[in-house]
């Protein structure tokens, strides 16, 4: 998985600390639909920087797409599939396809309320700056276009 992120400083220990600024769903093209209001998010990762991407970088990071995936799986999947069969055996047994339903989407809310408490806070998402997008300008830079135009 690849998401382009600005650095935000660097350490001696060939890391560095990034934000990504994570968009509302709707990917933030406010001005294509009139924009819904959505705030934007900050988020802060570290990661290996092979690259030497220095502050202010725009750069892009990889991740294993793995865990991400995995508790996208369970996120979506769990609620889903916990409906149907409640839904499917509440009708069949009981007549009560809804209700069953309903209690089986529940559970399955509960679940990965739990799989994300004990099991996707301790997944070591490991991030590394891959490549260079654009180069942080330097205070001279910025000087010397102010002053030229």
């Amino acid at each position: 998985m690849e998401q382009r992120v600005r650095v935000k400083q660097t350490y001696d220990n060939g890391t560095a600390l990034v934000v990504h600024i994570r968009e509302s769903a709707c990917s933030g093209d406010c001005h294509k639909c009139s924009g819904c209001g959505a705030a934007k998010e900050a988020v802060l990762l570290t990661a290996d920087n092979p690259i030497g991407a220095r502050r202010g970088d725009l750069v892009v990071v990889e991740s294993r797409s793995g865990p991400v995936l995995k508790a996208a799986a369970v996120l979506y999947g769990a609620p889903l599939v916990l409906f149907f069969l409640g839904y499917f055996l509440g009708d069949r047994y009981w007549g009560l396809g809804a209700p069953a339903g309903g209690l089986g989407f529940l559970l399955g809310v509960a679940l990965v309320v739990i799989y994300d408490r004990k099991v996707a806070a301790k997944t070591d998402f490991h991030y590394t700056i891959t490549r260079l997008v654009e180069k942080a300008r330097t205070e001279f830079e910025a000087r010397e276009d102010r002053e030229h135009g």
